[in-house]
């Protein structure tokens, strides 16, 4: 983007970029490597002794994260609510912009037009597959 770009082009950039991600990391099954700093891991039997003591480290400064480790693998991560609450937003806003690009590209790229049925016919169909309606 340059320097006279438009919120509105930003606005549309951050859209793409957001679809390029869900692509990536949801549709192709990758997954990312985070790295953990040495503070930011705790084992899990560490963590059952001091549940209180790591959530309070976790809670005091936002950008804090705690990795749960087990046999030497970290199997989850303790953040703070408003955090987990955004990354969720953030998911939520991604799977929306996914599902709004498939609706997009089923209605408006058409190969033959949409063919429009009742809804006793619907019923009927339903009934042929085997779904109780």
């Amino acid at each position: 983007m340059g320097k006279h770009s438009s919120k509105k082009d930003c606005i549309q950039m951050y859209k793409i970029i957001c679809v390029i991600i869900h692509t990536i990391i949801y549709n192709k099954g990758l997954k990312m490597s985070i790295a953990y700093k040495r503070d930011e891991m705790v084992g899990i039997t560490e963590l059952s002794r001091s549940l209180g003591k790591y959530l309070d480290k976790v809670i005091s400064n936002p950008l804090n994260k705690l990795a749960i480790v087990r046999s030497n693998k970290p199997e989850a991560v303790i953040v703070p609510i408003e955090e987990y609450e955004q990354m969720k937003a953030a998911s939520d806003y991604l799977e929306d912009i996914g599902i709004a690009e498939m609706l997009k590209e089923r209605v408006f790229n058409r190969k033959e037009p949409a063919k429009y049925i009742t809804m006793d016919e619907l019923i009927i169909e339903l009934r042929k597959d085997g779904r109780n309606v």
